[in-house]
Parts: structure tokens; sequence; C-alpha cells
């Protein structure tokens, strides 16, 4: 059983009929020489072919070409710096368009900065209305008061002569501490009184005005002009009758479509600043009324 076991295995047959030569054999080596030159022809056949293509797709060059990543490398630095280099003779080529739209780029930049500060100046205002109401009207008032007596001032008189500028004062003073607080708590009653805008109601205010405030504000502006010239109590009597009705009269043909306009159209915080911009013309017109020659009262 043990030499069955570890026996040696039995010998490898070969056939005779097989055409394999021997590897010691000539034939052998004729057939592995004969291969090798047939490999050897074939790829000195797909060299020339690469070869001939490559010439013919560049004729000029004579030279194996570059690999792949050495012509990327050789062509990328005229591909950047080419754009580079229109950008800037584009840059330094002056054009009339580049001027004009230079020019155009420029004034607009001046328009939006004067808009800027438009707003600036608006906002700012506004902003001071909510803090501080009736400062802020009150110094409105009597800037548009001092521009309105200087303008009825400038109308009659002749070159030579000068401004009277107490009078002036007189007309600031008034503004700043009668008109300017009067008509804040008069526009804010109107409001609490009758809240809505629409027309019946627009025009509920207009009349209160009419029959209430402006005859008020009349006799109290009169009065005190006349009393800070220095006029005691029959002249300023007489002053009222004089000037008193003709004002209103004049009054009921100017005020009524400006206050309609301001009622019905602004804001009770605007309210002021627009009835004062109606005022300036109207300012000019009662102030030259307070500067006329005081009349003579007549007795009894």
């Amino acid at each position: 059983e043990s030499s069955v076991l570890f026996s040696s295995p039995p010998p490898l047959y070969i056939n005779p009929d097989l055409n394999t030569p021997p590897r010691n054999s000539r034939s052998y080596r004729e057939k592995i020489m004969t291969g090798a030159l047939f490999r050897n022809a074939a790829s000195d056949a797909a060299r020339i072919l690469r070869s001939h293509r490559t010439a013919t797709a560049n004729p000029f060059g004579k030279l194996d070409p570059l690999p792949r990543g050495d012509i990327r490398r050789f062509q990328s630095r005229p591909y950047i710096r080419t754009p580079q280099f229109l950008g800037k003779s584009k840059e330094t080529r002056v054009s009339p368009y580049s001027l004009v739209s230079g020019f155009c780029s420029s004034s607009s930049s001046v328009a939006s900065t004067a808009s800027f500060a438009k707003a600036g100046f608006i906002g700012w205002y506004l902003g001071m209305v909510k803090s501080r109401p009736v400062l802020t009207k009150s110094v409105t008032s009597s800037l548009i008061y001092i521009a309105a007596d200087l303008s009825s001032q400038t109308i009659p008189q002749a070159s030579s002569e000068s401004y009277d500028l107490v009078r002036t004062a007189r007309m600031a003073g008034y503004g700043l501490l009668i008109l300017g607080p009067t008509l804040h708590y008069w526009f804010n009653l109107m409001s609490r009184l009758f809240p809505k805008r629409d027309l019946i109601t627009t025009f509920k205010k207009m009349a209160m005005g009419q029959a209430v405030y402006g005859p008020c504000m009349n006799v109290v502006f009169f009065s005190l002009n006349a009393a800070l010239q220095g006029e005691n109590g029959a002249e300023i009597v007489a002053r009222l009758k004089r000037d008193l009705l003709p004002t209103m009269l004049n009054g009921a043909m100017y005020w009524p479509m400006c206050d309609f306009i301001t009622f019905k159209f602004f804001p009770v915080h605007l309210q002021p600043l627009v009835s004062n911009s109606f005022s300036y013309l109207w300012t000019i017109y009662i102030t030259y009324m307070a500067s006329r020659e005081k009349p003579t009262a007549t007795a009894g």
C-alpha cells in the first residue's frame, strides 16, 4: 500500500502526430525569428503611417510634434496675453462714444447728488415736523413772513431807498410767536373735529377757517402791528375800520381754493407748511396793508 501511495507519476505521453517541433530544433528557432520579424515590420509600418499623417497635417514642421501637454503649455501664453493686449489697446483708445458716455455719467452723478441733497433736506424737515412740530412750524412761518415782507418792500420802492428792517423784524416776530403756533393748533383742532377728508368735511373745514380763524388772525395782525408802531387804541380801531373789511373780502377770494387743497390732499402734520406756502403771496398783500399810514381818529 505504501508503494502505491508514494509512487512517481507516470511519464508524460507525447503525441508523435503533433507538428510542434522541439525547442532545440532548428525549425523552432526559425519560426520564432519569423514572428519577431513580422512584428517589427508591423510596428515600423505603423510608425511610418503616423509620421505621414503628421507631415500631411503640418507640412512645414520637419521635427516631431511635441507631446500634447507641451503643446498646451507652449500655446497657453499667446492665448492668455492676446485678450489682455487687445483690452489694453481698447482702454487707451479715446472714442466720441466714451466721451459722451463719460459726460452723461458725470451729469447724471451731479443730478443724483442734487436729488439726494434735496431728498435729504426734505427728510430732515419732515423729521423735525414730527419731533418738534410747534418750533418747526413757527420757524417756517417766520421765514416765509420775512421773505414776503422783503418782497413787499421791493415792489413799490425805488432802487435808492433802503429796506425797513424794523418792519421786517415785526413780521418775523409775528410769524414766529403767533402765526406758527396758532396754525399748528388750529389744523389739529380741525382734524379732531372733522377727521374725514371727504368733500363735505373739507367744505366744513373751509367754512370754519373763513368764519373763525381768518377774521380773528386779521384782527390780531392789524392790532399788534399798529401797537408796535406806537398807535393808541383809537388809532387801532380806526385802522381796523379802514383795513379789516377789504382784507377779509380779498381773503374770501384767495383762501377758499388754498384751504380746499390744504385740507383735501395733505395730512394734518403738513397742512401748516402748505398753508404757509400759500400765504407767501397773501403776506405780501397784508404787509402792504399793515404798512399804510395810520388813519386819523374820528371824534365821538
